[in-house]
């Protein structure tokens, strides 16, 4: 086997690796579908005095899980049956549906952060024992990544902030101004809802490419006199990937292509820039 065949064999090793794992540029997916989370209060009403919710599932997020419990929630044009509870019981309730799910219900909740029900959609919910009618509650969650404290240091990013996420797959999408939600108790996973889902033929447990948001994906060139428009071109791309291959650099529109520390740079892929005059530079 010569030379350039090994080269190419060890390159096409190190992204079948690469694949099978997360970090360090990704985050796992999570699609969650309609459902609701009730104050103890409202529980009771739905299902009886002193009732409290039985577990289905544990979820993802440590001390939470899907119960067995369902109740249905009723809007001016329609309902939807078997919405799932979520558990523990919490201070406020809250329900949580995608557009698609708010048109049948005939109704127009915000899109909101997880916790943000003030002045959101009225709604309905009915159960076994009663029913009850809330004047705000009703939302459509906006997508968010839960981490902890070393997961947001990892991606040098704090609470509050909003990213951009890519995904790739049959039908590549990309999520501006996802909000990061950073406690100890949370476990790294983005949250998306079913129609997010569906535009980009999204599965649980899919992989999303973290991009910070404002930090652009080229360097713009200072320009102090007028200039045509191939003159101010960036010259200058901030390569995101943990894997710079060969493809990569032919792909590549310009003279610089930036990696970060801990990139890996295939030989194929130093080749292929020197053959096309380009340069790799390492950023602090």
């Amino acid at each position: 086997m010569n030379e350039q065949s090994i080269r190419t064999v060890v390159e096409e090793v190190i992204q079948q690796l690469l694949k099978k794992d997360f970090r360090p540029n990704t985050i796992p997916l999570a699609v969650s579908a309609r459902h609701c989370h009730l104050s103890q209060a409202d529980l009771e009403t739905l299902f009886g005095k002193g009732y409290e919710l039985t577990k289905k599932a544990d979820l993802s997020q440590p001390g939470q899980f899907a119960a067995n419990e369902t109740v249905v929630i009723v809007g001016p044009r329609g309902s939807i049956e078997k919405v799932r509870i979520l558990g523990p019981a919490r201070s406020l309730t809250q329900v949580e549906v995608s557009r698609t799910d708010a048109v049948k219900l005939g109704l127009n909740p915000p899109l909101r952060e997880s916790g943000n029900i003030a002045g959101s959609a009225p709604i309905t919910l009915a159960g076994p024992k009663g029913s009850i009618f809330k004047n705000e509650g009703l939302i459509i969650a906006q997508a968010h990544i839960h981490m902890n404290p070393e997961d947001a240091a990892y991606f040098g990013v704090e609470n509050g902030e909003y990213v951009r996420i890519r995904t790739e797959g049959e039908r590549p999408v990309s999520f501006e101004k996802v909000l990061i939600r950073v406690s100890p108790r949370y476990q790294l996973e983005m949250h998306i809802d079913t129609d997010e889902a569906n535009a980009g033929f999204i599965t649980s447990g899919q992989a999303g490419f973290f991009v910070k948001d404002g930090e652009p994906l080229v360097k713009p060139q200072s320009v102090t006199n007028q200039v045509s428009p191939e003159q101010n071109k960036p010259k200058e791309v901030h390569f995101q990937k943990n894997l710079l291959t060969k493809r990569d650099v032919q792909a590549c529109q310009y003279e610089m292509i930036s990696v970060r520390k801990g990139t890996i740079v295939t030989p194929l892929a130093r080749d292929a820039a020197r053959e096309l005059k380009k340069s790799i530079q390492v950023m602090d």
